[in-house]
């Protein structure tokens, strides 16, 4: 297959070459011109004339949750909402549309679309009260529940915040329906669990709909497995031997919040059995990263923090939120599976959070020595500023989340002034960070937010919303990406981190996973980048998407 007319984005740098790029089985054969690209045309290559399309590596995401956002589009999908009479539609809707169904499941709400960011249970009341509802926000840290839930629970004024959670209360301490971090297992352990036929279903939805956004590869980033219960290991597993995988994968196999520094040997163990398992199931799946989740996020005030939140007066209150693991058992877990040969993904929002990963990471590498595993912290919304030339000099990749770096509610209003306005000007130091040579990879956290690369881009690269009016500032200062910068993260930058070093790049010998844009990138400003699409993907040289 030869590619020609198209404008390259070669994992570095756009340029209008006007070179074809030659594909034979999996991977690029020749990036050429003149002669010798009309002799590979005259030996009856199939030619794509790309008639000033880009072409360009596919998108990695560098940090998704596939078969959870593959489950809400087939459930109760809220995500699609913005405010709370589209919440209740979508909600209405489905509960005509699924009569039978014990409860209401499903989620991708937002929660700038409710006074302070908290919904209530009357709000579900109001739509469905016979059956239990249980409605995960964007980010799944917190959950919305009716009344029938918390009844089913028994969750009233008198049930204790869980350890590592809270139940959001009235003035009067009755619950009002909003359950945060550890709290919504409250809820969640009584509602019916996907089957593994679900989790094969989902990841068929999540990967057609990942590659009709030029995705070719992704990391999973959090893949549980418990003896006895279905899990997406086996899905992907499954999907391998049964040949339907058609998209790159790399597990982050979740690392249990219950840990103690006792049994962190055995759970290591066990990681190396799953490992063994990816390893020998194929070439697309594999599973050589542990998730270590390590705190919250800001707007339920559970982001770790080296200085606490501020109250609504903008007085220091008594939290600093959540630490997931103590300083014990997070370096004993780091420094066990680095020397097990495991790269290590964290959800790091909070400053606090972020120093004592870089600490853990540090102290690994002078414990057990220098080694070529891509440990990445994921989020990063807080960074003390002294801790930013850490990423260049322990190699820790900087896993950013573009889409989130922009003026919204969710961080003008529910963010920004808990944090003052110092450390609110430095949220999500993505300029920062490249300045001091991170390396950089690009994820979306889908379905937290939107799994469009090209909206992440947009965002990274103006710093304002898809849409923003005009004039409207940017967030952050000098905290803008150029363009290649920013598409490199999402490709070159993503596939290294998610352990694909032979894709990402499109030069000779590289893996020919591909995205092909229906515009010459390079004749759009930067505000007008996100009016691209999609219209051909390509994994391993197989076309897996092509538009209608």
């Amino acid at each position: 297959m030869i590619f020609t007319g198209a404008t390259h984005f070669d994992g570095i740098s756009l340029s209008d070459n006007g070179s074809g790029v030659v594909v034979r089985g999996d991977a690029i054969e020749a990036i050429c011109g003149g002669s010798e690209l009309a002799a590979y045309v005259d030996a009856g290559g199939e030619v794509v004339d790309l008639a000033g399309k880009t072409l360009m590596p596919g998108f990695v995401d560098a940090h998704a949750h596939p078969l959870l956002g593959g489950l809400e589009r087939l459930r109760c999908d809220l995500t699609g909402g913005r405010t709370i009479a589209d919440y209740g539609r979508l909600i209405a809707e489905y509960s005509a549309r699924e009569p039978t169904v014990p409860w209401i499941l499903g989620g991708g709400w937002g929660m700038d679309a409710f006074p302070g960011g908290r919904p209530t249970s009357a709000h579900l009341d109001a739509v469905e009260s016979g059956r239990p509802v249980y409605l995960p926000n964007r980010d799944h840290h917190s959950a919305w529940v009716n009344t029938k839930a918390l009844q089913l629970a028994g969750i009233d004024a008198r049930t204790p915040d869980p350890a590592g959670g809270r139940i959001e209360r009235d003035t009067s301490g009755e619950p009002t329906g909003l359950l945060h971090e550890s709290a919504m297992h409250l809820v969640e352990h009584l509602t019916p669990v996907a089957d593994q036929d679900d989790y094969d279903a989902a990841l068929r939805e999540a990967q057609r709909f990942m590659h009709s956004l030029g995705i070719t590869g992704w990391q999973d980033a959090m893949v549980e497995v418990v003896a006895g219960k279905p899990s997406p290991h086996h899905s992907y597993l499954r999907a391998q031997q049964g040949g339907w995988l058609t998209a790159r994968v790399s597990a982050a196999l979740w690392w249990d919040r219950s840990m103690t520094v006792a049994a962190v040997e055995a759970e290591v163990a066990r990681m190396v059995e799953l490992r063994a398992q990816a390893r020998s199931s194929g070439d697309l799946y594999q599973a050589e990263m542990v998730k270590i989740m390590q705190d919250g996020v800001m707007e339920t005030y559970t982001a770790a923090l080296l200085e606490p939140y501020l109250d609504a007066c903008g007085c220091a209150t008594p939290n600093s939120g959540m630490s997931f693991f103590d300083e014990d058992v997070l370096r004993s877990s780091v420094l066990k599976l680095d020397a097990a040969g495991f790269g290590l993904h964290f959800h790091a929002l909070g400053d606090r959070a972020i120093r004592g990963v870089l600490d853990a990471i540090e102290l690994a590498q002078a414990t057990n020595g220098p080694n070529d595993r891509a440990h990445q912290l994921a989020h990063l919304q807080l960074v003390d500023p002294a801790d930013i030339p850490r990423f260049e000099k322990l190699g820790a990749v900087a896993n950013l989340q573009p889409y989130w770096a922009k003026r919204a509610a969710q961080v003008d209003e529910l963010t920004t002034p808990f944090l003052g306005t110092g450390r609110g000007a430095r949220q999500y130091p993505f300029g920062d960070l490249y300045r001091s040579g991170a390396p950089l990879a690009m994820g979306s956290d889908w379905p937290v937010s939107s799994a469009d690369p090209l909206d992440g881009v947009h965002v990274a690269v103006t710093r304002r919303a898809v849409g923003s009016a005009a004039g409207q500032a940017p967030l952050g200062v000098d905290q803008e990406l150029d363009l290649s910068i920013a598409l490199g993260a999402y490709t070159f930058g993503s596939s290294a981190a998610a352990g694909f070093p032979a894709s990402g790049r499109l030069r000779v010998g590289a893996k020919a996973d591909l995205a092909v844009l229906d515009r010459r990138l390079t004749d759009l400003p930067v505000d007008e980048i996100r009016s691209a699409r999609v219209v051909n993907t390509y994994v391993g040289g197989a076309l897996v998407y092509a538009e209608s």
